[in-house]
């Protein structure tokens, strides 16, 4: 009997499908800097004008196993963002401006529905950052993947001038460290989340009472905030040191990133409010305070290092841009590291 490609299991009619649904989605993100759509081999995108030498910074990231709570809950049009801010974040940390960004999508079996509804979340978590999405990859994989689920990369480039280039080694004792709230968990720590509240059984559906009347699916599926457009209007207003994303390793793993040899950093613990939703995983999972800052981000999204005769106008500027941010902390002499201390 003869076979073909739809008998082994990949339906290229479906493809056809999902990349029309998308096209409308990626449509919101393009600007004048995208020469071609998504009809070519590579996307291709114009570089911008930069004063000085540019230089190119790059990111890629995934989402993880949150992607398992979007299977639970079959939402599939918020982890778009994630992917996005997981990757534009981190070319946000060292000055850089998201130029455009290509996504990865693979599955076993492939919905047009869903894949609509996944690049649906790319293009938006696209906007917020300003920057387009110029391609990507939907790879129909049967076999490697359980039925109705997928996995999920983004890979961003931006561009800073050279001398504007942001990589820590301005940071000097003395810095004021100013914290910006997350929408929550983001895209970190999900297995343990997930070993938490899953293993248990636990409803995600219900509203309850230590979120907020929100369901334990939805805080948990709050996509990751992106930072993009506040944290480019301050670096042109003040003198910005340092930048840390804090994503997977928590305050532990990502501060330290951006402090010279030397350094330090004093974070005033009480300072800011965790979220409800990190603090019933903690409550529930008996987790150590120091294993929830070495594993999720408390509450704060992104650290800026700045001189502290700036710190005011800072989270000023930041305010008006619609962030919440305030100072958590200082740079101090010491072994480099992050050090918790009571809030005075």
């Amino acid at each position: 009997m003869a076979i073909d490609y739809k008998a082994a299991g990949v339906d290229v009619e479906a493809g056809y499908e999902a990349v029309e649904r998308m096209q409308k989605h990626v449509a919101r993100t393009t600007n004048d800097a995208v020469l071609k759509g998504m009809a070519n081999f590579g996307g291709l995108f114009r570089m911008p004008d930069i004063a000085g030498e540019a230089v190119l910074v790059a990111g890629t990231d995934g989402v993880g196993t949150k992607l398992k709570l979007a299977f639970a809950l079959d939402k599939h049009d918020t982890v778009g963002i994630d992917c996005v801010a997981m990757c534009v974040n981190d070319v946000l940390c060292h000055g850089a401006k998201p130029l455009f960004f290509l996504d990865y999508i693979a599955t076993g079996h492939l919905r047009p529905d869903q894949a609509e509804a996944i690049v649906a979340g790319v293009a938006e978590g696209c906007v917020q950052a300003g920057c387009a999405l110029i391609g990507g990859e939907t790879a129909e994989m049967p076999g490697f993947y359980a039925a109705q689920e997928y996995d999920l990369a983004g890979f961003c480039v931006g561009a800073v001038g050279r001398e504007a280039l942001i990589d820590g080694r301005a940071v000097r004792e003395g810095d004021a460290l100013i914290g910006l709230t997350s929408s929550g968990a983001h895209s970190n720590g999900f297995s343990l989340l997930r070993k938490i509240f899953l293993g248990q059984g636990v409803d995600l559906v219900s509203p309850r009472e230590a979120l907020a009347g929100r369901s334990l699916g939805g805080a948990l599926l709050e996509p990751t905030r992106i930072y993009v457009k506040p944290v480019l209007a301050l670096i042109e207003k003040v003198a910005v040191h340092g930048i840390a994303h804090i994503t997977g390793g928590g305050f532990f793993e990502n501060i330290p990133r951006i402090l010279p040899e030397g350094m330090r950093a004093e974070i005033a613990l009480g300072s800011w409010d965790v979220p409800p939703i990190l603090r019933l995983a903690q409550e529930m999972g008996g987790v150590q305070e120091n294993d929830m800052f070495g594993t999720f981000n408390m509450g704060i999204g992104l650290v800026i290092a700045l001189p502290e005769d700036q710190a005011e106008a800072a989270i000023a500027l930041l305010r008006e841009e619609g962030e919440k941010a305030m100072r958590i902390g200082r740079v101090a002499a010491g072994e480099r590291g992050v050090e918790l201390c009571p809030c005075p």
